[in-house]
């Protein structure tokens, strides 16, 4: 058996595979199906200052190979998560990370600031897909300026492991992900969704209520995989892969493109086991090949 043990900054997970954020809500609806102790690291839904309701329903949509939303982040807001929600998952044998968003750099400070005082949540991911109220609604991440300027306040009041989600609505995202190394991140993820619509063509109305969401699924793969090879040769901290993985094999793809780790999202609704199929996929590729570790396979894809 491989060791598939792997470090993002100081967090130490027992594997590679994660889950993203918002596809497996506190990881406690999921005990059921799997242990989830066997996960590397479980990333809660989005957590923001304040409760949020919500964007109106429709709000999911299927697409051909994935499917869009616009849930809206939400949630009950960071003081219902430390009060109520923590106290329930403080100790699941695995790393519990909460996903952190924002309409305002404050925001994002103060809630990350109260999660950086509860001692089992290990690490952060910041959301930088949020729009910036205060500059007519552009996301932080869109712009290295922005990105690198919420990073870098979010690390002044947070000490332990910070990972920044990374948006694939960019020009170059090599550039945003420099910005957050630049701000003080331990780690990038991507990518986040990608935006698109989906049209009811006999009612001639678009079928979300939002008109755009984010795309996720095997569709966005391809655009993912680049990305994070792009990325993965552009910056010096490790980079968790995300985006249309659906089994162990997309998992080694990311891998050998440069991930140290990866997030396994959208599968999760399809396969609620898929997480721990995927760390066992992982293990058996390693073992065929002859590897003794998981981190050999990172970054070696022959090009």
């Amino acid at each position: 058996m491989a060791d598939l043990n792997v470090n993002i900054g100081e967090l130490q997970m027992k594997n590679p595979v994660m889950t993203a954020s918002g596809t497996f809500g506190y990881g406690e609806e999921f005990a059921d199906f799997i242990d989830i102790s066997r996960i590397g690291g479980i990333i809660v839904k989005g957590t923001t200052l304040h409760k949020r309701e919500g964007n109106p329903y429709p709000r999911m949509a299927e697409t051909p190979s994935g499917m869009l939303n616009a849930v809206g982040l939400q949630n009950k807001g960071v003081h219902y998560f430390a009060e109520h929600i923590y106290p329930r998952i403080k100790n699941i044998k695995t790393n519990m990370i909460v996903n952190v968003s924002g309409s305002a750099i404050e925001d994002y400070m103060e809630t990350a600031a109260i999660i950086n005082e509860l001692v089992n949540i290990p690490a952060i991911e910041l959301n930088i897909s949020c729009p910036n109220v205060k500059q007519g609604g552009m996301a932080f991440g869109v712009t290295a300026k922005g990105a690198e300027e919420v990073v870098k306040a979010v690390r002044s009041v947070y000490k332990k492991t910070l990972i920044v989600k990374l948006s694939p609505n960019v020009t170059d995202i090599t550039e945003i992900a420099r910005a957050a190394e630049n701000g003080g991140a331990d780690s990038v993820s991507l990518i986040n969704t990608l935006l698109g619509m989906v049209v009811d063509a006999e009612r001639r109305r678009p079928i979300l209520s939002t008109v755009t969401g984010g795309m996720s699924g095997a569709a966005v793969k391809p655009i993912a995989l680049r990305m994070v090879w792009q990325v993965a040769k552009a910056v010096k901290i490790p980079v968790i892969g995300l985006g249309g993985i659906m089994n162990w094999k997309d998992a080694v793809e990311f891998m050998l493109a440069g991930a140290s780790a990866i997030q396994i999202g959208t599968a999760n609704f399809i396969d609620p086991a898929i997480t721990v199929k995927v760390a066992e996929g992982i293990d058996d590729y390693l073992n065929r090949h002859g590897y003794k570790s998981v981190k050999e396979i990172v970054g070696a894809l022959e090009v």
